[in-house]
């Protein structure tokens, strides 16, 4: 036995994401990516069946993103997360956490308001084709024209997040060699790390 544990040793944390967690990461980078770029793309389209179809898609992606950030938040309290590398500087901590934070909580506000533009615009979100979805605020076109552009700022600030956490992510893979980047991409089944309680 390594004598740094005894049998009052407890685990601190995975060294590893849950599969589940890994999964939902990648997917909604995956199609946050994607209705950012079509978003970007049908802004400067004209009016046509075409632009109209692209639209729906947004929306699509976009109530996507919102029920399965619902799910991804659910499981992380359920599942508690891995520490951090014991070589991050407290700022470097406190950094992490607060854009951590700030994503789930964009994660939420991008497609609400986008669902409430397209309310206060009078187009009904049906997703899928399939299923209508209440609006969240009456025809308003004035109101529409304001939260087409807060949905705008929105969004541009969640894409300034994702790309601090890609490039802090990168820095911890390339740079301080500490194996952040790895627990979400590791796709072993992962077991308990020990710390001693001395």
């Amino acid at each position: 036995m390594n004598p740094s544990m005894d049998m009052t040793s407890t685990p601190a944390g995975a060294a590893s994401y849950t599969r589940v967690a890994i999964v939902l990461h990648w997917f909604l980078a995956l199609i946050i990516v994607a209705g950012f770029t079509i978003g970007l793309w049908m802004a400067d389209e004209p009016v046509s069946p075409t632009r109209v179809r692209w639209i729906n898609y947004h929306k699509w992606i976009g109530i996507t993103i919102l029920a399965f950030s619902l799910f991804r938040l659910a499981w992380r309290i359920g599942h508690r997360p891995p520490h951090l590398p014991e070589s991050m500087q407290p700022w470097q901590r406190a950094a992490a956490l607060s854009v951590h934070r700030a994503m789930y909580l964009f994660f939420f506000l991008v497609p609400v308001v986008g669902w409430a533009y397209s309310s206060a615009l009078g187009f009904q979100v049906v997703y899928l084709g399939l299923i209508p979805l209440p609006n969240l605020v009456p025809k308003d076109k004035a109101l529409a024209d304001t939260l087409i552009e807060v949905h705008a700022q929105l969004a541009w600030t969640l894409a300034t997040l994702v790309g601090l956490h890609v490039v802090a992510a990168l820095k911890h893979h390339w740079i301080d060699k500490d194996g952040l980047l790895r627990r979400m991409w590791s796709w072993r089944a992962p077991g308990p790390r020990f710390v001693s309680k001395r």
